[in-house]
């Protein structure tokens, strides 16, 4: 257990704490006295049949996500909705390596699934809000991962699913990638073999994580276009010191280890014995698959051949030159295209 004040109240807050207990996890390990960290928006209807949830991507809070994502006279409008927002397991705020204690914590914090952190969003829905329907299900990135999981193992509570930048079946190009984040962190000799004594310890390790974000996390347009100039940014130095560093240098070094390893193993199609058209043949929610037209690792073919085996679902691709990192929000017409796409999910009938 390592205190680091980047996963706190102040900064991501307010969040509240769901108890689950002692949580069996799909690895064969335990989390004991596991909780879900989770923020909640708008009001639950009397028929508990407005309620939405969202999923959070690698590194992501709940926080970020309604930063991003909700707000007044948007498609997720708390004004119309019970906007729940859960952190995943292993993101620093839900039970995590940084904050279990010895001997479970940092090095030994067990592996986590998606399927643990879906089951154990399950768990609160329906035990905390006694809620039976989701009227849509949405998340980008690895909350893309996490929205097919509840589509494929939950299909008569889905709705609606819209995923973004995100596939069912973690592909071996994204498998490589993520292996590269877990290697520049843990090359860092401060890594300790997971046992560093300070949260800035691996600082070097944890840069490098962030310069493989700046190659493979923009578009190569971006760069040309100088794009990052709208945000601010005087130079590509200020942009991936002030962006990139600020983001990732302040996290737990053993949070996105723990995090890019779930996101390796992401596969729907572990429910139907490796067949993935089975898998996604599950589905019964209206789905709206949005891929990005930049981001160059869950790229644009591989979620539409996945969408084109999703009854009932159609593909809607978000043009920005922000590549994957769009999803932060960064770009405004990256959000007005969010809203419009998800408002018609959202009117349309199921």
């Amino acid at each position: 257990m390592i205190d680091n004040p980047y996963y706190s109240q102040a900064l991501h807050g307010p969040y509240e704490l769901f108890d689950l207990g002692d949580f069996a996890l799909e690895s064969g390990g335990t989390l004991r006295q596991a909780k879900l960290a989770y923020a909640t928006f708008g009001t639950l209807s009397a028929a508990r049949d407005n309620a939405i949830l969202i999923t959070t991507w690698f590194s992501g809070t709940s926080k970020i996500m309604e930063q991003a994502y909700v707000g007044a006279g948007r498609a997720l409008d708390p004004a119309k909705y019970f906007i729940v927002i859960v952190n995943q397991i292993g993101n620093g705020l839900s039970t995590s390596p940084n904050n279990t204690p010895f001997p479970g914590g940092m090095a030994n914090f067990p592996h986590v699934t998606i399927g643990d952190d879906v089951r154990a969003q399950h768990k609160l829905l329906t035990e905390k809000f006694n809620i039976t329907t989701l009227a849509l299900v949405f998340g980008a990135s690895m909350g893309a991962q996490q929205t097919y999981e509840w589509a494929v193992r939950y299909p008569d509570m889905v709705q609606r699913a819209a995923p973004v930048a995100g596939t069912a079946q973690n592909t071996p190009h994204d498998f490589i990638y993520a292996q590269s984040l877990i290697d520049a962190i843990t090359s860092d000799p401060a890594w300790a073999g997971g046992w560093y004594t300070h949260p800035n310890a691996v600082r070097e390790g944890l840069r490098r994580h962030s310069r493989l974000w700046a190659v493979m996390g923009f578009s190569t347009e971006l760069y040309k276009q100088e794009s990052w100039r709208a945000l601010g940014f005087s130079s590509v130095d200020d942009f991936l010191l002030n962006l990139l560093d600020a983001t990732f240098l302040p996290m737990d070094p053993n949070v996105l280890l723990c995090m890019a390893w779930k996101w390796q193993r992401g596969d729907v199609a572990r429910h139907t014995g490796g067949d993935l058209k089975a898998a996604l043949g599950r589905i019964k929610a209206r789905t709206l698959v949005m891929p990005i037209s930049t981001d160059m690792f869950f790229v644009v073919p591989d979620m539409e051949a996945e969408q084109k085996l999703i009854p009932n679902s159609q593909l809607r691709v978000l043009n920005t030159l922000w590549g994957h990192i769009g999803v932060m929000g960064v770009d405004p017409g990256y959000l007005a295209q969010f809203d419009a796409a998800v408002g018609e999910l959202l009117a349309t009938p199921v």
